[in-house]
């Protein structure tokens, strides 16, 4: 017995419904990056191992997928590191390549290589998809897609104001109702490790801080320990949790906490510069809130950190960024600052479903179907298909000339919107009936009626 097909864990299959829905996500963040400036590129699927490793943090590194090595390059492999239980060792042996994780490192990469061929400040978007290998559960799965955009070759915070304006635009063009925009600055972060005397350990208290909402303040404090942070260091860490109110309480109350940290105050200024702007530009529908405890974990961030929740849902972030001054660095570029976000189009596709919130219009449904009455209706209706298509239209013919019972089950299946009625006295009159599936009414009228009726 054959054995039933499936595909691994984190993947999904899109049948064509779904793959409209999810090109109405594509083309509105398409348009709007395109509105704000930025131009298209594409990199490959996987890249060398050396690109993506060490660049995302310990935990970044155990989620990229290595591709095997083939051919004779297999017989480089460390089998000694496999005898001496050294998996990393081993796995990088036999693993040159690896897909890529997310698109910001690739584009580092890409800037490095054909900076000769660009102009500074550079503004690309992309929308791919990355890989990695995660717990699938809600929301979270091995393989989706990204749509990035990053401004690289300025350190003005004009392109801050602008991210988080494109945020709102976006989101609020796909008729998402209630969201939040969270804003925090990795200098406020550096700020805090070194008001607690453990500046060594930023990485360490970012990414534990980071997971502040998954595991609560006993979760956080619990991997501080652990990860060797002082007690002293948690005392101080600990008033950090207390912070409440408005983002103007929230911002006063940092001041205070980092009055003795030049680089925090930094942080605390830039921040301010950023939604001094937003405000006085005004935003649609966002909600924007000073975060503290937001670090989204990654190595590469310097400056501004963002993160976007669809407010009522119960998922994780849908949008995140920020600054990141020396990635290019360790590709051998320096002094080549940059910023990006990225929307994280799976899960703005599972919010909009489950809040009912995609337009009745998006589909790929079928504009028109010519039933097929036998051979001589069939070369009648061909020469008529050819030239409606001519005009933009979605048009075909049920290729075989049976029961109509089953030519108008397929047009329901398809979601066909009108059907072409097409006999002999048609012929004779050089007319078409056509019947609207969604009301039943049936007119009698000339191609040309038919095509500026649909096209309208």
């Amino acid at each position: 017995m054959a054995q039933k097909p499936s595909i691994p864990k984190g993947t999904r299959d899109f049948l064509p419904a779904e793959v409209a829905k999810r090109n109405y996500i594509y083309s509105t963040i398409r348009k709007s990056f395109e509105v704000y400036g930025f131009s298209p590129i594409e990199t490959p699927s996987f890249e060398l191992s050396s690109t993506l490793l060490g660049k995302y943090g310990e935990e970044g590194d155990r989620l990229i997928f290595k591709i095997l090595n083939s051919g004779e390059k297999v017989k480089k492999a460390d089998l000694d590191a496999l005898k001496e239980g050294n998996l990393a060792r081993f796995s990088n042996s036999i693993s040159e390549k690896a897909l890529r994780y997310d698109l910001t490192v690739p584009f580092a990469r890409f800037v490095v290589q054909h900076q000769n061929d660009l102009s500074f400040p550079f503004k690309r978007y992309q929308i791919q998809p990355v890989w990695r290998a995660d717990r699938p559960q809600h929301g979270r799965y091995q393989e989706f897609y990204q749509c990035d955009a990053d401004v690289v070759g300025s350190d003005s915070l004009l392109y801050e104001v602008d991210f988080v304006l494109l945020f709102d635009e976006v989101l609020s063009n796909l008729n998402i109702p209630d969201f939040t925009i969270k804003i925090n600055n990795r200098k406020i972060l550096s700020g805090i490790a070194e008001i607690c005397g453990e500046a060594d350990k930023i990485f360490t208290i970012t990414v534990a801080i980071d997971k502040l909402d998954k595991v609560g303040i006993e979760g956080v404090v619990k991997e501080l320990s652990e990860k060797g942070v002082s007690e002293t260091a948690l005392e101080k860490i600990m008033p950090l949790f207390d912070i409440s109110g408005n983002t103007d309480s929230r911002l006063s109350q940092m001041k205070e906490y980092l009055a003795k940290s030049e680089i925090g105050q930094e942080g605390i200024r830039e921040l301010e510069f950023v939604l001094e702007k937003v405000n006085s530009l005004g935003v649609k529908s966002a909600k924007i809130e000073f975060d503290v405890t937001l670090a989204r974990g990654l190595n590469y961030y310097t400056g501004a950190i963002f993160e976007v929740k669809a407010n009522g849902v119960k998922m994780g972030s849908i949008c995140g960024g920020g600054r990141y001054d020396d990635l290019t660095s360790v590709f051998g570029m320096k002094d080549m600052s940059g910023v990006g976000i990225s929307f994280g189009a799976d899960r703005i596709y599972d919010v909009i479903t489950e809040l009912d919130l995609f337009p009745d219009t998006v589909d790929n449904n079928l504009e028109l179907l010519f039933v097929n009455f036998g051979e001589n209706e069939q070369n009648y209706c061909l020469t008529l298909v050819k030239e409606i298509r001519s005009h933009g239209i979605s048009c075909e013919i049920y290729p075989s000339a049976v029961k109509m019972k089953k030519q108008m089950k397929y047009a329901n299946d398809r979601g066909v919107k009108n059907l072409a009625l097409i006999g002999q006295n048609e012929i004779d009159a050089n007319t078409i009936l056509l019947k609207n599936m969604e009301t039943g009414e049936q007119k009698s009228m000339l191609l040309e009626e038919v095509i500026t009726l649909l096209k309208n």
